[in-house]
Order: structure tokens, then sequence, then C-alpha cells
């Protein structure tokens, strides 16, 4: 399974062989996991996001503005609780210091909290605002340690959360291998985004945060191998 991995993340890297590991493979699917857990949070929690913040800062400012349709408590809590999973993923940092070693120890965190989001949602549901307020803090701590992290091993155009300057890139620079790191990071918030509405839209807030949960379960175990 490593060998796969690796093989697959020396195609996105392909003048740096090896230099990264398995990490560039793992990144792409919590970009996955981001379009999947955005679509819950935006779907079902008040039109906020829990991973995208720029959102969520123009959401605030909406909402200060007199907005209706929009939550200001909600995108305020979605901003600390990710604040502070960004904040405790900088301290991982400093303590593992080596991009493995600090992956595999945030790739279970992340987990757990995802995991516990699962359990809110299929016990308590997503519509009333205490649960609401559980799902924004668990979903929201989760993604700040995902994005921290990913910030900390700043492998190029693999933010796993956020795709302006992708987006940009992709259509400003000149093709080359770069490209082909941007158009698969967009196909997959693109793909996590739609399963992730499919599954609550059709199905339920549980079925998408399972999926979620299962796919981080995935990337911990094979950031293990």
């Amino acid at each position: 399974m490593r060998t796969i991995l690796l093989r697959a993340a020396d195609r996105l890297f392909p003048a740096e062989p090896g230099k990264y590991g398995t990490l560039p493979v793992l990144l792409v699917a919590l970009t996955f996991v981001t379009g999947v857990v955005d679509a819950v949070s935006y779907l079902g929690l008040r039109h906020v996001f829990v991973a995208n913040m720029t959102g969520n800062v123009v959401f605030f400012g909406f909402s200060l503005a007199g907005a209706a349709n929009l939550s200001l408590w909600a995108s305020a809590l979605a901003i600390a609780a990710f604040v502070v999973g960004a904040w405790t993923a900088g301290g991982m940092a400093r303590r593992f210091g080596a991009p493995e070693p600090l992956f595999r120890a945030v790739a279970p965190l992340q987990t757990v909290l995802v995991a516990g989001a699962l359990v809110v949602a299929l016990t308590a549901g997503h519509e009333r605002a205490g649960a609401q307020a559980a799902l924004i803090i668990l979903l929201g701590g989760g993604m700040g340690l995902q994005n921290g992290t990913a910030r900390k091993l700043a492998l190029p155009d693999l933010t796993t959360t956020v795709l302006t300057l992708t987006v940009t890139g992709l259509v400003a620079d000149a093709p080359g291998p770069a490209t082909a790191r941007r158009a698969l990071s967009i196909a997959a918030m693109l793909g996590g985004a739609v399963c992730g509405a499919a599954l609550f839209l059709h199905v339920g807030a549980g079925a998408a945060l399972g999926l979620a949960a299962a796919l981080l379960a995935a990337v911990t175990a094979a950031s293990r191998i």
C-alpha cells in the first residue's frame, strides 16, 4: 500500500520524487473531506462554513449588517473553533517538528473530533441550537487542526481548505507540473462537496459525517504505513 501511495505522490511532484513521502496523496484525501464537511455545515448549520474561514468572515459581516438567513453567533463560533484548532496544530508542530510525525499525531485527533460530530448528529440531530453549536465546535476545531497542519507542512498547492490561490495559479501560470496538483485539488473539493451535499440532502447529516469520519480514519491508518 505504501508503495502505491508513494508512486501516486511522485506523480504529483515529478521533479522531487520521494521528497514528501505519502503526504501529497493524504492531503488530497483531506481536501475531499473538506468538501464533505463544509457541505454539511453550510446546508445544515445556519449557513456557516467550518473549513472556509473567508466565507465565515464575510458572513459575519453580512450578519452585522442585518442580513437575513445568516447567524451571527454561528459564524463567530465557527471562527473561534477553527482558531483553537489551528492554534493547537501550531503547538503540535513545534513539538513534533518533522512533517510525517506531525501528520501522524494530528490525523487521529481530527478523526476523533469528526467522529464526535457524527455521534452528535446521530443522537441529537442538527436542527436544535444546542446540537448545531456542538457540531460547529467539533467540526470547526477539526478543520482548524487540518488547516494549521497543512500550513506547517507547506506542500505547494495542497492547502486542503483554500482554493482561491489554487484556481488563480491554475489559470494564470503557464502549464507545468503544478497544473495537475491544482486541478486535482479543485476536483477533490468539488467531489467532496457533491458527495457531502447529496448525502445530507437525501440521507441525512449522519451519512455525510459518517463518510468524512471513515475517510479520516483511512487517512490516519495510511499515515502509519
